[in-house]
């Protein structure tokens, strides 16, 4: 049964499907797929062509917006939009430390994850846009790993594509996790430079707030261990549009005085906390380096691994000098599983998929250099989460593909200036069909 409800200028349809957790074996073991379909008001019961929205994570639901903001209000101008959450996300039978536990120990839940990448999501899709567009090839919109996604989509099943839209989301087709990452902390570098540019006093609040962590336990009121590691890890925010702001502000109000002396404030814990738990999506903990996996090669905890290449980013080899402390970017490691209560049950669980070696290939290079699907993609400059270079000669690799690159924007483009950059790629489609 579909409900149909109302928000300012919108019409919202809940939607339920059933599809196999492994799209290889049908007849077995089913799960739940929830999305949300949008429609203007105005256009409600005309019939429109449909557009998919792939959220960015892995592991983050379909946004939850009120009414017609940002990029959904231009795509409402003329298309349906079905807002997805992505298998394991959101209603979507989610896992989590308290769903996982029903698939037995960490070899069943880890057996369990390895049907949550690009691959199973795309055949999913498939599966539901008979029901949802009557067969018709839709538009899908991916940010992020939804970019990711729709790669391998135009990889696996093009005839389901109208159109496909990649925001800040064309991934390498053959890099190890290693490559990434490799690529990923000069990035990250450059990023935190440019915070330190902007905002010179955080150059000494940051290293006040790494040495107090150094010399004391500092465990956050949701039980999370606060260590100079994780306060790095902070340092994610920068790779947005409003980032850098946003980190300043919480430095500057780290500290308190009380009659034991100064000591990190609970509204500067209160925030942590929230930025750094993965309470709400530790699907994204969990399967984030296998994005990258393809064969036999195992990922093995590749951000930490690589890290230690980069000495720069050690806290206590900083605070020994005189040099600023680096933040990181998006890299999963094995101490937040230590850290962070919403993940601490799923440690070992995490270190079987580090060491798996039979990841299945995402993309087909032969099919995406046939490509007949209009496709186009903007590509930010010098953005921190998806390697430019990387984009790039995967764009020259997809027949057809037009890119818009763009230093206007951070990565959260789609979100800081959605309906420009949506008008932009719609163009751009228009022109390559």
């Amino acid at each position: 049964m579909t409900l149909s409800y109302r928000q300012p200028g919108v019409v919202l349809t809940d939607r339920r499907f059933t599809v196999p957790l492994d799209h290889d074996h049908p007849g077995g073991e089913t799960i739940e797929l929830y999305a949300r379909e949008v429609v203007a008001t105005d256009k409600a019961h005309q019939d429109l062509p449909w557009l998919l929205y792939l959220q960015g994570g892995p592991g983050f639901g379909a946004d939850r917006s009120v009414g017609r903001p940002g990029w959904l209000g231009r795509a409402l101008k003329e298309y349906r939009v079905l807002l997805l959450d992505q298998r394991g996300t959101g209603h979507s039978t989610p896992a989590t430390r308290q769903t996982l536990l029903l698939r037995g120990g960490p070899a069943g839940q880890a057996d369990y994850l390895t049907h949550f990448r690009a691959d199973s999501i795309v055949r999913d899709c498939e599966a539901i846009r008979a029901e949802v567009t009557g067969g018709a090839p839709w538009t899908v919109l991916g940010q992020s790993f939804g970019g990711f996604c729709l790669t391998t989509y135009l990889s696996l099943a093009p005839e389901g594509l109208a159109t496909a839209v990649i925001t800040g989301g064309l991934p390498s087709l053959d890099a190890h996790a290693d490559d990434v990452y490799r690529a990923a902390f000069p990035r990250v570098e450059r990023k935190v430079t440019a915070h330190y540019a902007r905002y010179p006093q955080d150059v000494e609040r940051a290293r006040r707030i790494a040495d107090h962590l150094l010399t004391h336990d500092v465990v956050l009121p949701n039980g999370y261990r606060l260590t100079a590691e994780a306060f790095q890890s902070l340092g994610i925010v920068l790779g947005t549009g409003d980032g850098t702001h946003r980190l300043h502000y919480l430095l500057e109000d780290a500290f308190v005085r009380t009659p034991q002396g100064h000591t990190l404030s609970d509204a500067f814990q209160e925030q942590v906390q929230g930025m750094l738990s993965y309470a709400r999506h530790p699907l994204y903990a969990l399967i984030h380096e296998s994005i990258y996996g393809q064969g036999t090669r195992p990922t093995a905890w590749s951000a930490e691994r690589i890290r230690a290449e980069f000495p720069r980013f050690d806290a206590a080899k900083a605070l020994a000098g005189d040099e600023p402390l680096l933040f990181t970017g998006e890299s999963i490691h094995p101490w937040m599983f230590d850290c962070d209560p919403a993940l601490r049950p799923l440690r070992e669980t995490a270190d079987l998929l580090a060491a798996r070696t039979d990841w299945t290939p995402l993309y087909d290079p032969a099919r995406l250099a046939a490509n007949e699907v209009p496709v186009v993609a903007a590509v930010y400059h010098d953005d921190m989460y998806v390697d430019t270079a990387h984009s790039l000669r995967t764009a020259r690799t997809i027949r057809g593909l037009r890119t818009w690159i763009t230093d206007e924007f951070e990565h959260d483009g789609i979100r800081t200036g959605g309906p420009r950059v949506l008008d932009r790629l719609l163009a751009l489609a228009r022109d390559e069909a």
